[in-house]
């Protein structure tokens, strides 16, 4: 809500903001070793262009492990007439998300958002169908937390 209230999305002052706020909140949870915390993050990488998102979760991961925590990597997807019909939802606009099918296929059009992070170990779930709930059931499952 911060970065859309002050820069446009997506710009490079929205992402250092944005990404500066990430950073120290999960380097302040992680000193003070709250029991969890869900991040969630839009990983793609643009064609030709240097992995910055891939610079970014390095640099989380880094943090939360120097402080002895663990990161799960979950990878959420779904069919692109859900995400087209989500994208639209009414309550995304008070998080300054992208309500807009157009401006997605424009970010997809630029970004690899199929990729995944390369890391050893991470989850992949389809959401297409699935409730939030069964989607932490299956979170917790998989990572036995």
């Amino acid at each position: 809500e911060l970065g859309v209230s002050l820069f446009p999305f997506g710009t490079k002052e929205y992402i250092d903001l944005v990404d500066g706020i990430r950073v120290h909140v999960l380097n302040a949870t992680a000193k003070s070793k709250v029991k969890g915390l869900i991040f969630t993050f839009v990983y793609g990488m643009e064609a030709g262009e240097k992995d910055t998102d891939y610079e970014f979760v390095k640099r989380i991961v880094r943090i939360v492990e120097m402080q002895k925590g663990k990161v799960f990597f979950v990878k959420l997807s779904a069919a692109e007439k859900e995400l087209h019909k989500r994208i639209q939802h009414p309550s995304r606009k008070k998080f300054g998300k992208v309500r807009h099918v157009k401006s997605f296929r424009s970010i997809r059009a630029k970004k690899d958002l199929d990729g995944i992070i390369p890391v050893a170990k991470h989850l992949i779930i389809d959401n297409t169908k699935l409730s939030a709930r069964q989607v932490a059931r299956e979170i917790k499952k998989y990572y036995k937390i």
